[in-house]
């Protein structure tokens, strides 16, 4: 689930994410739905897809989350009305744990991608925050298998590149992205597809994103 990437491009099944991601999380239905029959044109699975959307929830919320699993909904529907048969993927090969088990597994999801334990001002503030953050998404999202690790994050770092004023939280996806395997060539990438097929305005967030993250890491270097 963390393997480290072997290449220094996004193959084409990783950059149909991406437009799919920030159009459901701008909650732009009519870009989302050509995001998506490019997306599923190109491969991506009915499974990839909807599992992209649902995830969508815990950085955009629920409204722009289940109008863009509606439009997901839309665009099979029609395309069975085609003739035509979308391959559906795989569900997640594991039940999902419970109770302390999804706490103690969603802590343990949220160290490995953070690089270390999760702490700070603003979780003993609020620590309900992050008991939600490692339950809901680390534990619920994260530990679901049926979409790696890699997807996933290239997707929040095109949701939250979609959101103006999540540029904190958009720097902390560019480190977390590298932490599973994703290379700086590869997100660098992943700007020039917001660029040319998304949004210029989002494209600039997410560079200026990356480097920010990538001056930390020559820094921390020096």
């Amino acid at each position: 689930m963390t393997t480290p990437s072997t290449s220094e491009t996004l193959n084409a099944r990783q950059q149909v994410i991406v437009p799919i991601a920030a159009f459901a999380a701008a909650g732009d239905m009519d870009k989302l739905n050509a995001a998506l029959v490019q997306g599923l044109d190109a491969g991506m699975t009915v499974s990839d897809a909807r599992e992209i959307l649902v995830q969508l929830y815990a950085y955009a919320g629920f409204p722009r989350s289940l109008n863009a699993l509606g439009e997901l909904m839309k665009v099979l529907e029609a395309r069975k009305q085609r003739g035509v048969k979308d391959a559906p993927g795989r569900e997640p090969s594991r039940p999902i744990p419970t109770g302390d088990a999804l706490l103690a597994a969603g802590t343990a999801n949220q160290t490995r991608l953070s690089g270390g334990t999760v702490q700070g001002p603003l979780f003993d503030f609020a620590p309900s925050a992050n008991e939600y953050l490692r339950t809901h998404l680390f534990g619920d999202i994260f530990e679901r298998d049926n979409l790696d690790w890699q997807s996933r994050e290239l997707a929040t770092v095109a949701m939250l590149s979609a959101l103006p004023g999540a540029e904190s939280q958009l720097q902390a996806h560019m480190r977390i992205s590298m932490n599973v395997g994703i290379s700086a060539s590869q997100l660098r990438q992943l700007t020039q597809v917001l660029s040319s097929r998304v949004d210029a305005d989002m494209s600039r967030r997410a560079i200026d994103a990356l480097d920010r993250h990538l001056g930390m890491l020559d820094a921390d270097k020096q």
